[in-house]
């Protein structure tokens, strides 16, 4: 059985989908790996590393491939490279990529998408949008602190005392713990806001003060928040404005794959913040949570510089693409039986993440959406 590694082509994408130091992972359960050359490139992984560690560096990898691993989705063009049931591992937002849902679906291809891997304990280590999470929450809060023209901690010197920098973070999942965590490592004091129940505890956990806006909670399916009312969404603005005017930072994570982001706060909540302060919405190519943020660029809103986040995980390509090319691993293994790719569809995992398979599209909320009721 032959895996294949991907060279991403898609503008901005850093990232790769295996890394050498586990090829021989994959080698272990008895597959041949084979990458595409510069498949790391972006990542600083030379070919030469892919060699040492076991794997044919070719660029006919994808010929013949049994299972192609990728960051993004594939191209169409690549697809119909592929043998009718080969199977693909990648991201695969089917809501934007309905050319590639229908690609593959037409190709005979097994696919399978990160993003709809089941959020339950045993698939923990396959969780791809929590480990890439991991990688955003860190940069966003390193970001806003190279962007504020202050310091992040209290300083106490012969001169004077300079005191920390003021923080307020938005959204409490994965990367905005990480937001809260990095920024804590930095100095400053942290004020953390989100509408699930068990959020306080866990911003308190990383040594940051959990905001009570005394509103109810949204608890959702998957640990994700639930969508609010237009009139709790108003008081929940209006009890935050106080707060985002008194931050020298603020940094907004909140996002639900599939869904527009919530729209946390106003451009006149901005416009309220003192002068120098910075906003980093994280959410900024789901819609935002900042209104007047723009994906990949900085602008000015009032006397802030407003940082919209854009393929934020590829700013940071090594850890990113090690921490992916694990989960990479771990479902590889989940749906390999005795040498070979033999996944298993009555099991959770398998069926909830896959999208296409047998020339159908088998995910039932997709199907929906492209082909509606038979």
């Amino acid at each position: 059985m032959k895996i294949a590694v991907a060279r991403e082509t898609r503008d901005g994408e850093s990232r790769v989908a295996m890394v050498p130091e586990l090829v021989g992972r994959l080698t272990a359960l008895g597959y041949e790996v084979a990458v595409e050359p510069d498949a790391g490139r972006h990542a600083l992984l030379a070919d030469d590393e892919y060699a040492a560690a076991g794997a044919v560096v070719d660029e006919t990898a994808l010929d013949g491939a049994d299972v192609v691993v990728a960051v993004q989705p594939l191209a169409t063009d690549s697809i119909r490279r592929l043998q009718a049931g080969a199977a693909t591992i990648s991201f695969l937002p089917t809501g934007q990529e309905p050319e590639v849902v229908g690609a593959l679906r037409d190709a005979g291809i097994t696919s399978f998408a990160m993003e709809l891997v089941p959020r339950i304990s045993r698939a923990q280590s396959m969780d791809a949008l929590s480990s890439q999470a991991l990688v955003s929450g860190y940069r966003c809060a390193v970001v806003a602190a190279g962007m504020l023209r202050r310091f992040f901690p209290l300083n106490m010197t012969a001169a004077g005392t300079v005191p920390p920098a003021e923080v307020v973070v938005l959204g409490a999942g994965v990367a905005g713990l990480q937001a809260i965590a990095t920024a804590r490592r930095l100095g400053a004091v942290v004020k953390a806001y989100d509408v699930r129940a068990a959020a306080a505890e866990e911003i308190r956990s990383m040594g940051a003060q959990a905001i009570d806006l005394e509103l109810d909670t949204l608890d959702g399916a998957g640990g994700y928040a639930r969508e609010m009312t237009e009139e709790r969404a108003a008081l929940q603005m209006e009890r935050l404005t106080p707060y985002v005017a008194a931050a020298d930072a603020l940094i907004t994570t909140a996002a639900v794959p599939g869904r527009r982001a919530p729209l946390l706060v106003t451009r006149s909540m901005v416009e309220q913040m003192k002068p120098g302060s910075v906003v980093v919405d994280l959410a900024a190519e789901s819609g935002g949570n900042v209104e007047g943020a723009e994906p990949g660029e900085v602008v000015r809103i009032g006397n802030a510089q407003v940082w919209g986040g854009q393929n934020v995980p590829s700013q940071m390509p090594g850890p990113a693409s090690k921490l992916y090319a694990q989960n990479i691993v771990n479902i590889v293994q989940l749906m390999t039986l005795e040498g070979a790719f033999a996944p298993d569809f009555e099991d959770e995992i398998v069926a909830g993440s896959c999208v296409t398979h047998g020339g159908r599209i088998h995910h039932e909320p997709t199907r929906l959406a492209l082909e509606g009721e038979d």
